[in-house]
């Protein structure tokens, strides 16, 4: 067995011996998870709600986070990616997990693996970490995002008490299938017989029905059994058991896809209020005060400054309709680095009509992007390089400085396109603010 914990020792250094054992690989399946986990005899006497789709995900699970905090529940969040910190990924009463608690649940899950005699992926290390820091805390609820599909993934191996799918879009392709409906079935993966779904796609396809007949899964969908309705700066939600009225719109916006989102939350908070009820206030103040960085993030000031990790067409169409809906610029600076297991071809032609210059960055490990590769797509967009619209950089980092040091006060810089590339220039941009 490995000592992740000697001291003194880093997050950092814990995270980096991890990842060197268990590959940060893809490996469908749950048997050699559900072995370490039966070793590690979780005691969860919580209910968990399980987000699952393409896109919308940590939107969804930043409001439930939040509404339920401000009705006084301790609330366990678990997450995927992280932008600048690891700690990111695990919450505990809207906290990130300290360096000592993730490195200790790190020691007490290699021993549990070592003891199962198995391998596990990165993702599938970190999730038993986060599930035994949420455990430890004996929260009230947990709130758990899936990382990719539903069906074969880590977080699969939790029963949840309610399911939310938001939308369902192609992504990840060569895991889930190549039609909507083979995706669809995937991510349906994460329902349980006896217990509600939660649906907030507008066009589900099929399978998602299918499967939820198939296992005895009670299965809701948005404009059916739950939905919104707009009114001036307000809107209404109503479900079959629940309705609020006159509330306020998310912050982390106010457009459909986001409103769909927050009406998925209300939905599924009705399916666990006999246990934890939450009041129309506790609700408006949790909408207000929902913070989530890299999705259609705003910095304060001039120029505009935004961060939205768009990484597949979905949410490129997302962040096109956003950008669209800002006024008082004139040009915009698009810093984008992509993986290239994406759809970079879809994500650019999505939101080229938005972006004047294009700032390319490639990125420097095993899945990202070169630089080339951008180009080419961007060239295939029709986007020409010939008239200065695309601009090289070796890092996200030096392509947001040139943005900035060309920019007016009346220009915009949007970096997108991935975790990798947002997180960098934020982290810059934190290093520069306190030195």
């Amino acid at each position: 067995m490995i000592e992740l914990t000697p001291k003194p020792r880093t997050l950092c250094e814990c995270c980096d011996t991890v990842l060197r054992i268990h590959p940060n690989n893809i490996e469908m399946g749950l048997d050699r998870l559900n072995l370490v986990k039966s070793s590690l005899n979780f005691s969860l006497a919580f209910p968990i709600i399980s987000v699952s789709g393409t896109n919308g995900k940590g939107s969804v699970c930043a409001i439930l986070e939040s509404i339920l905090s401000h009705a006084g529940y301790r609330v366990g969040c678990y997450t995927s990616p992280h932008l600048l910190r690891y700690n990111e990924r695990v919450r505990i009463d809207q906290k990130e997990a300290g360096d000592d608690e993730l490195c200790e649940a790190f020691k007490i899950i290699e021993a549990a693996r070592v003891n199962s005699n198995v391998s596990l992926t990165y993702f599938e290390f970190g999730t038993l970490a986060a599930m035994e820091l949420i455990a430890k805390a004996e929260v009230d609820i947990a709130i758990l995002e899936v990382g990719l599909g539903g069906r074969l993934d880590a977080v699969n191996i939790f029963d949840a008490e309610c399911a939310v799918l938001t939308n369902i879009d192609y992504d990840h392709t060569e895991y889930l299938g190549d039609t909507r409906e083979k995706i669809g079935f995937e991510k349906a993966g994460i329902f349980r017989s006896g217990k509600t779904a939660i649906c907030s796609d507008i066009s589900p396809p099929s399978s998602i029905s299918q499967h939820a007949i198939s296992i005895g899964s009670e299965l809701n969908f948005i404009g059916k059994h739950f939905g919104y309705s707009v009114k001036e700066s307000l809107w209404d939600y109503w479900g079959d058991s629940n309705r609020h009225y006159s509330l306020p719109y998310p912050a982390l916006g106010n457009t459909p896809h986001q409103l769909r989102n927050a009406s998925a939350c209300l939905a599924a908070l009705d399916c666990v209020s006999r246990t934890l009820p939450v009041t129309t206030n506790n609700i408006c103040q949790g909408l207000l005060k929902v913070q989530l960085p890299g999705r259609f993030q705003v910095l304060p000031g001039r120029p505009r400054i935004i961060f939205d990790v768009a990484h597949n067409p979905s949410a490129a169409h997302i962040l096109s309709i956003s950008l669209s809906g800002m006024v008082d610029y004139q040009k915009t600076y698009g810093v984008f680095a992509a993986l290239k297991d994406k759809d970079i071809d879809g994500v650019v032609q999505t939101i080229a009509s938005e972006i004047d210059v294009w700032l390319v960055a490639g990125i420097n490990s095993s899945r990202g992007a070169s630089s080339d590769e951008i180009v080419e797509a961007l060239e295939n967009a029709g986007v020409s390089k010939a008239n200065g619209s695309i601009l090289v950089f070796p890092d996200p980092v030096a392509a947001y400085v040139f943005a900035y040091k060309q920019s007016t006060i009346n220009d915009r810089i949007c970096v997108f396109g991935s975790f990798y590339g947002v997180g960098k220039v934020m982290e810059y941009l934190e290093q520069e603010k306190y030195g």
